[in-house]
Order: C-alpha cells, then sequence, then structure tokens
C-alpha cells in the first residue's frame, strides 16, 4: 500500500538545531584538547563545557545585525559562558566549523541513504525470487524481442543498486573530511593535533591540505553519486510506467481503496509514484550541476559556493530519501500480470523467434545470408497481415522444409527453452550473496 514519508531523521540533520549543535561539539571539542595541550586553564574549560549553550532564535536575531551567522553563533555562547568564552574560537576561521560541520552532516545522510538503499535491494531482491521465472517479452528500440523475465528485470535493477552503494560508500569516504587549519590552512594559530583530535571525535579525517575551505571537488562527487543514484530511480520509474500502459498493462502501481486517479475521469489508474520518482530525479541532477560550478573558486576560496550548497545539499539529501522510500513502497507492492505478459508475447504471432529459426538454420549447414533472406520474408508477411503467424509460414516454405522437419519447428517455437540460462544469471547476481 501507499504510504507517506515518514523518515525524519533526514530532516533533522539539516535544521538549524543540529548545525549549531554541531559547531558547539566542535568547538568544545577544539577546547578540549587544547585545555590537555595546557593552552586553556583547567577551571576555563569546565566553565566553558558546563555553561556552553545556545538559543537558534538568538542567533538568527543576532545576526540580522551581524549579517555573519559564525560570529552571531560565538556571539551567543558567550553570553552563556561568560569571559571563559574568549577560548573559543582561538585561532580558527569559520570556514573552520562550517565546512567541519558540513563534511559530519553529508555522511550523517549518506549513512541514512546506505541504510535505504538497503532495503531497496532487499525488495528487488525478493520479487526478483518471486517471479524469477515469470515468462514477459523482452523489448528493444520499445519493439518486441525475445522472450525474458521479469524476474531479471528485477535482477537487473538489483545489481545497479549494488553498484550504486558502493558509489556512495566511495563518496561518503571522500566527502568525511574536517578542517581546522586556520584562515588559509597552514596551522599558523593550531597545532595540527587539535584538528586531528577534533575530526578523530566525529569520525572524519583531517584533509590532507586546504585552503580557508575543504575543496569542493568532493562535495561534487557526493553530489553526483546522489543524481545517478536519482536517475537509476527514474529508469526504474520510467519502465514502470511504460509497463502500466493501458495497452501494455503487464505491471501497475498498487491503487489504495479510496484512491482517485483523476479530477475529470472516474476510471483512471495514474503511475502518480513513478511519475513523481522521475521528477525527483531532474532536481538531483541539475543540483549536481550546481556542485560542480562550486568547484572552481577564485584562488581556491570565496564565497560564492556557499549559498548554493544551503539549497542543494539538503535538498538532494532530503529528496533522495524521499525518492529511496517511495522506490522501496513501489516495487514491494507492484502489481505483476502473468497473463497480460502471456498475451502481449504472442501479439506478435511468433516473430519473437526469428532469430532462433535463423540460427538453427544456419546449424544446418545454409549460409546466413540465405538464413536470414528466407526467415526475414516469412516475417515480414506476419508484420504486415494480422492473420498470419511465423510458424504457419514456415511450415508452408518449401525452402525451410527441405532443412527442417516438423519437430525441430515445434521445439524452436518454445519459450521456455529461451529462457535456458536464467538460473545461471541468477547465480552471479540475486543467489550469489
Amino acid at each position: 500500500m501507499i504510504q507517506r514519508y515518514t523518515r525524519p531523521k533526514m530532516g533533522k540533520i539539516w535544521e538549524d538545531q543540529f548545525k549549531y549543535e554541531t559547531w558547539l561539539k566542535i568547538e568544545l571539542l577544539a577546547c578540549e584538547i587544547r585545555t590537555k595541550l595546557g593552552q586553556i586553564p583547567k577551571k576555563d574549560f569546565e566553565q566553558i563545557k558546563t555553561k556552553a549553550a545556545f538559543d537558534v532564535k538568538k542567533i538568527l536575531e543576532i545576526e540580522e545585525t551581524t549579517k555573519h551567522d559564525v560570529i552571531a553563533f560565538l556571539t551567543n555562547v558567550a553570553e552563556y559562558v561568560g569571559p571563559a568564552s574568549r577560548h573559543i574560537h582561538y585561532g580558527m576561521t569559520s570556514s573552520d566549523i562550517l565546512d567541519t560541520t558540513l563534511a559530519y552532516q553529508m555522511k550523517k545522510s549518506g549513512e541514512i541513504l546506505i541504510e535505504d538503499l538497503t532495503q531497496l535491494k532487499k525488495v528487488l531482491k525478493k520479487r526478483a525470487v518471486e517471479h524469477k521465472y515469470t515468462i514477459c517479452v523482452g523489448r528493444t528500440h520499445g519493439i518486441h524481442a525475445e522472450a525474458t523475465t521479469i524476474g531479471l528485470k528485477f535482477a537487473l535493477w538489483y545489481e545497479e543498486i549494488k553498484r550504486n552503494m558502493e558509489r556512495l560508500d566511495t563518496a561518503i569516504e571522500t566527502i568525511s573530511v574536517g578542517k581546522l587549519s586556520g584562515a588559509v590552512g597552514t596551522f599558523e594559530h593550531l597545532e595540527p593535533e587539535i584538528e586531528e583530535y577534533v575530526c578523530k571525535k566525529l569520525g572524519l579525517n583531517p584533509a590532507p591540505v586546504s585552503t580557508q575551505i575543504i575543496q569542493r571537488d568532493r562535495h561534487a562527487q557526493f553530489m553526483t553519486v546522489l543524481a545517478i543514484i536519482g536517475s537509476t530511480l527514474e529508469k526504474i520509474a520510467t519502465e514502470i510506467r511504460h509497463l502500466q500502459k493501458t495497452e501494455v498493462l503487464e505491471a501497475e502501481e498498487y491503487f489504495s481503496k479510496g484512491q482517485k486517479g483523476s479530477s475529470a475521469m472516474p476510471h483512471k489508474r495514474n503511475p502518480i509514484i513513478s511519475e513523481r520518482i522521475a521528477g525527483i530525479s531532474r532536481i538531483l541532477r541539475a543540483n549536481s550541476l550546481a556542485a560542480l560550478e562550486n568547484v572552481s573558486l577564485w584562488h581556491e576560496r570565496d564565497i560564492s559556493h556557499s549559498s548554493v550548497e544551503r539549497v542543494i545539499i539538503p535538498d538532494s539529501c532530503i529528496i533522495l530519501d524521499y525518492g529511496l522510500n517511495l522506490a522501496i513502497n513501489l516495487i514491494d507492492n507492484l502489481i505483476v500480470y502473468p497473463k497480460n505478459m502471456i498475451a502481449n508475447l504472442n501479439l506478435t504471432r511468433g516473430l519473437i523467434y526469428s532469430q532462433t529459426v535463423l540460427l538453427k538454420l544456419v546449424d544446418k549447414g545454409m549460409t546466413r545470408e540465405d538464413a536470414y533472406k528466407i526467415v526475414q520474408t516469412n516475417a515480414m508477411r506476419v508484420w504486415e497481415d494480422k492473420s498470419k503467424n511465423l510458424y504457419d509460414e514456415l511450415s508452408r516454405s518449401a525452402e525451410v522444409a527441405k532443412v527442417l522437419s516438423k519437430k525441430e519447428l515445434d521445439e524452436i517455437f518454445d519459450s521456455n527453452k529461451m529462457l535456458k540460462n536464467v538460473n545461471f544469471i541468477f547465480s552471479r547476481t540475486i543467489e550469489k550473496e
């Protein structure tokens, strides 16, 4: 059944509360290691640790005047801490906490998306096994080709999701870096040990080298992977939309009791989830392009990327989480119509066996050119006249009768024989894990 999106965990990562909590965590960790290094008196650190707090509403009010979010935050924290606040943000630049926090948020978001992909993979495996031998026609260029199974279609998507998980794992690793190296990344006022300590506590690695910021090729890689995942979802959704066409109807989105398909036409059952997923993928691709534009900055550091990222990164993480949950529900509840698949398989009246006939004639010693001409000539008669079928046309062909017996022709027109290697394919994918 169609369910509403109920994954607030992703949204919370991108709320102001979580962002400021992370900013404060970074500042406190920096103070903690500086205390261990003897740079902050223990009594001052105890005061900082005990009193440090913030108020989101107050920070936003201060920012109205300062026009600087980090300064507004530090001002508000200082109001809680008092004189010992002089140790907070010592030697740091704004991007030390901005970029480290952003990396932390992207890492956490990526981990949620991995959970989603794991669930989608599980659902695809279940449907693949369920329909391993549910026969349907394969289509190339939208035209009937040869027989396949709907289970193989699910298996194909399963493998692509696996590749996306590998891509995302790599992208999470790439973005999981922080920096506390100061205004131009030279550690002039903070020792490298401070950066290493803070990053380790956050589950990040220190950026090996940085300017004032973490370089944006990392973010572009992450965003591009999200776009690829979105494109996979659109690929799946587009196929389901085709399969749900009235004249095809081999599969259909679940249509719940009381659901309405059209305000004008009461009979309609539309593929609304698939269409929604297709739309989401366009946003993800557009956002990835903006992330690529952010890679080139003046002297490797200006602020033109910041306003872009405040929109594209939270939006992409949230909508992909949403889209993946839509896809999980869509696949899990997809209605499959095997009888319609058989009916569609037979629509072309045996034409799907043309290659098998061709190869059998070649096996019998006929040249490929002669065999192709014979099969195509008979096939075109069937194509142009709906009262004809390929089996009958070939049975009446004197050229075919010279090399193929009726028994051999009967064996050719057996769709199950086309699927003799389905189990082998499954052994390389679904049943491999």
